[in-house]
């Protein structure tokens, strides 16, 4: 009797150890087994949940599990369990888990596994057999479960780090501030400029979900077993509904560190109506809050009281200097080679300087490394085409592309004389080539070049050209830590012809040129801690102008100013810290130092008398290379964002900025003629510091993105221009300019409708811009000393940019624009001085143009979209101006019969209809 309660005993020992103690309660498995039969597991895992298995007992008879968990998640748990086995196991969304042998199967059927139409109606321009093919292989990589590091039998404790790239299926390009997430726990970083990602998890089993605007959502299902890689390619989206998807990340802004700071993808430029009907992406810029232009014929921005020489343009991080065609008429940008635009106005990174008010950084699509491809349009003055391909596939890609005009056409059926036998030209190019040297090494290479010329009634020609070349190298050195290693040149310069009476013909010429090498580091110790550093340096090399006879019957004496250089050098180090999932510090120094060098002759001043040419009692010269100013100082950057909701942030923000280089002009708009000057012992680094403070919340499931912003900027040795004095080649300009401080403010209103099939953005703008005197006794002072309004302050600015898609072919675009008039100075009378008659004007800026208001239209309309086509197509009509409302671009005074009479002067007094054939294969 006693021998048979023992063996009962140990019967029910065993069970206990090999049955009894494994749980599962539906979402965890706890306890532990040992030579456990696999039916026996399944019997155990079914019993206690709503989990039902499938399999084949001959492939599971051989079977034993051995196994102790605790709180181990289902999938976590099957993988260990038949790690040592040829087994495999997916589950479907019906909780319904299938075993199988070698490989898993299928659990959903991948997107377009059913034929279709050959007239399928898509939004997309290339081949819908392409897509099924291409959804294929995403399904069957998103079923897939990836093992990242060193596979091991058991998953240790503690963290690893999982990087790699995220490109476009189609093109290979990558994909620039793609969310890669988990979402159990909520650990998520953002692609870089190249693509690249890098996360630390918890080691086991993870699904990463990547999210990217205009791109399908992407899963993967993997294993981190260590530090390894995972490449991840996504497909652009397809508008299958009768509605358009602006897709976002819904609280991306919200979320974000940074304020102040905007982003354009070519997909949002495309939807705002310009004048010519071609897409203008300084224009589209300008519908932003805080950012305005003094009129029609420029593409300058004044940023948040800004002038425009204080925004640092950049193409591809190369330096541009002029960013328009004929006047401003036209964006120096192709379209069709764009990928996006981000503008900085408050929150400016460390890594980036060296201007007051704002960095535009525009930057190219990579070109296709997979198939040769191309795109175009033609307009009624311009035309444009754009092609790409692999030269070696899968690793380098080389994309060229140009524009044109050809508007003499039209030039010559004006009635007008004057304008009969004017003319008007330009081109630019653009050369870019991408290789992928390696997993850890990428290269990148731009060239641009582009000409203008304008003749206006056969007398004046004006030639000017901006030259652009950057290579960057990208290196990973390890998963947490990477680097940009960039080396650029820029250069622009104009050319004057007047040759109206042969005695008198004349060429006005200037130039500069930039030579910029920069080093940025980063590093990422954890999710929530990230650190930037780098240096780089500047040559800069100006030629304020050259002025001298054409041809042998000219009695033009030359006339030349001396050349001057400088170098700018800068150093950083910036920390981003997320204390709590709800507050993030972000914090920057920068040092940056500027030395004025020879050769040079610089003008000597007696002592304790303002700079003027009668009061010279010398020159000193310096040698080449020789340090003539040196100067030195710190800029600051901080930011701080609050988030009590995941629908509402509270940001705050402070930063100085200084600037070495400024734009000499007596005009508001950036001209041809205007000269730009380096600092030196007269002219003072510009300097600024802003204060800003900004609300953000997403309304109604983040269909509604509101922001308010607001700002406080003190300026210093900002230069204005003495009444009467001329700029153009000027050996002393110190003595026909100014230095002024200012002080800008204002509040910023973002309203924007990210989805359905209306969609858009209103924004409005309240701000003021004054400047006066730093020495408000001096008698050049303007407005005797107090402030006055800036040349550019426009006190109210109201944007509203809309988007209606009717169908899948058919979408209508709306751009509304009002703004308050900008000041100028009215001449009240005149004198005589030294037997010349001299205008007398009003204090500065105490009058204004009248308000401004514009609004155009357009209509896109898309070709059909048969698979067997030699290119897609559509047709952008437009219309520029719709109002025909004639907006003065300035007022200027002509004296008439003894009196002062003023005229207001229109660019585009009436509506301008356009239309355009895009095309793309």
């Amino acid at each position: 009797m006693r021998a048979l309660l023992f063996c009962i005993f140990l019967l029910l020992v065993f069970q206990s150890r090999s049955f009894g103690q494994l749980t599962f309660d539906g979402r965890v498995v706890n306890g532990s087994c040992t030579d456990l039969k696999f039916d026996e597991l399944v019997r155990t895992l079914e019993a206690s949940s709503d989990y039902y298995f499938y399999y084949n007992k001959a492939d599971t008879d051989s079977v034993r599990i051995t196994a102790q968990v605790r709180n181990q998640p289902l999938t976590n748990f099957l993988t260990e369990v038949l790690r040592e086995t040829d087994l495999k196991f997916a589950i479907d969304a019906r909780h319904h888990v299938f075993i199988t042998k070698e490989r898993p199967i299928i659990t959903s059927l991948p997107i377009g596994v059913f034929e279709v139409d050959q007239d399928v109606d898509t939004s997309i321009s290339y081949s819908f057999h392409d897509r099924e093919i291409t959804a294929r292989l995403l399904s069957t990589a998103e079923n897939k479960v990836y093992d990242i590091g060193v596979k091991t039998y058991r998953i240790r404790e503690g963290v690893a780090t999982v990087s790699g790239y995220v490109r476009n299926i189609v093109t290979g390009e990558p994909v620039v501030g793609a969310a890669v997430f988990i979402e159990k726990p909520s650990i998520g970083v953002a692609t870089d400029a190249l693509g690249y990602y890098t996360l630390t998890l918890p080691r086991g089993r993870h699904t990463l979900n990547v999210r990217s605007v205009g791109m399908r959502e992407g899963h993967r299902q993997i294993v981190l077993y260590s530090n390894g890689k995972l490449n991840i390619e996504l497909i652009e989206n397809v508008v299958a509904l009768k509605e358009i998807q602006v897709k976002s990340d819904l609280d991306a802004t919200v979320a974000s560190n940074q304020m102040g700071v905007s982003k354009l993808t070519i997909t949002t430029m495309k939807q705002v109506p310009t004048a010519f009907g071609e897409t203008d992406a300084l224009r589209v810029v300008l519908t932003l809050p805080g950012v305005k232009s003094v009129g029609e014929s420029s593409t300058g921005l004044n940023v948040r009281g800004g002038s425009t020489d204080q925004n640092l343009i950049l193409f591809n991080d190369a330096t541009v200097y002029n960013p328009s065609h004929l006047f401003g008429f036209f964006s120096a940008f192709n379209p069709d080679i764009l990928k996006e635009i981000e503008l900085y106005k408050s929150d400016m990174p460390a890594r980036l300087g060296g201007r007051l008010s704002s960095v535009l950084d525009i930057t190219t699509r990579e070109g296709n490394k997979k198939k040769f491809a191309g795109s175009g349009g033609i307009g009624l003055l311009t035309g444009r085409l754009t092609l790409e391909g692999p030269l070696i596939k899968e690793r380098t890609s080389l994309m060229v592309s140009g524009r044109s005009s050809y508007s003499n056409w039209l030039l010559k059926q004006v009635s007008d004389v004057r304008y009969n036998r004017s003319r008007a030209s330009f081109y630019d190019v653009n050369v870019q080539v991408n290789h992928e040297i390696n997993q850890r090494n990428s290269l990148t290479l731009t060239g641009y070049l582009s000409n203008d010329q304008f003749k206006f009634n056969s007398d004046t020609v004006y030639r000017y050209e901006s030259q652009l070349a950057a290579l960057k190298w990208k290196r990973i050195f390890h998963p947490k830590l990477f680097g940009t290693f960039t080396a650029s040149y820029s250069r622009y310069r104009y050319d004057i012809q007047g040759d109206q009476f042969p005695e008198n013909a004349y060429q006005l010429k200037f130039g500069i040129r930039q030579y910029n090498v920069k080093a940025d580091l980063s590093y990422l110790p954890n999710i929530r801690h990230t650190m930037d550093m780098g240096i780089s340096s500047i040559l800069y090399q100006v030629h304020p102008g050259s002025f001298f006879p054409k041809g042998e019957t000219s009695l033009v004496m030359p006339e030349e100013v001396q050349p001057e250089q400088g170098l700018e050098t800068a150093v950083y180090f910036s920390e981003r810290y997320d204390v709590t999932p709800k507050l993030a510090i972000t914090g920057g120094l920068r040092v940056s130092m500027f030395q004025y060098l020879g050769p040079k002759q610089v003008a000597q001043y007696a002592e304790n008398l303002p700079f003027d040419k009668q009061y010279i009692t010398g020159f000193r010269s310096y040698g080449s290379g020789a340090v003539i100013q040196h100067y030195m100082g710190p800029e600051y950057r901080f930011s701080l964002r609050y988030m009590p909701t995941p629908t509402l942030s509270v940001k705050a923000g402070f930063n100085t900025t200084r600037q070495y280089i400024q734009m000499l002009s007596n005009t508001a708009a950036i001209s041809p003629t205007d000269v730009w000057k380096l600092s030196d012992p007269y002219l003072k680094p510009q300097q600024g510091t802003q204060y800003s403070l900004g609300v953000y919340k997403n309304l109604r499931a983040g269909v509604i993105e509101l922001s308010v912003e607001g700002y406080y900027k003190d300026l210093k040795n900002v230069l204005d221009y003495k009444s009467g004095d001329s700029l153009i080649l000027n050996k002393q300009i110190e003595t026909a300019v100014i230095s002024t401080i200012g002080q800008a403010y204002g509040v910023e209103v973002l309203l924007k409708k990210l989805r359905g099939k209306l969609n858009g953005w209103a924004s409005y703008t309240y701000s003021r811009t004054l400047l006066r005197a730093s020495d408000p006794t001096s008698p050049d002072a303007p407005n005797r000393g107090k402030f006055y309004p800036a040349n550019y302050d426009k006190p109210h600015d109201f944007t509203l940019v809309s988007n209606y898609k009717v169908n899948r072919r058919l979408s209508f675009s709306l751009n509304f624009t009002y703004s308050t008039g900008r000041p100028y100075t009215p001449p009240v009378g005149k004198y005589v001085m030294d037997g010349v008659v001299r205008p007398y004007y009003a204090d500065r800026n105490q009058n204004r143009i009248p308000d401004y208001i514009r609004a155009d239209v357009g209509i896109n309309i898309e070709g059909n979209h048969r698979v067997r086509k030699l290119a897609h197509s559509s047709w952008t009509l437009s219309v520029y101006n719709l109002l025909g409302r004639k907006n003065p671009y300035s007022v200027y005074f002509v004296t008439e019969n003894g009196k002062i009479n003023g005229y207001q002067l229109s660019i585009f007094g009436q509506p301008i209809p356009s239309i355009t054939y895009n095309f793309k294969f």
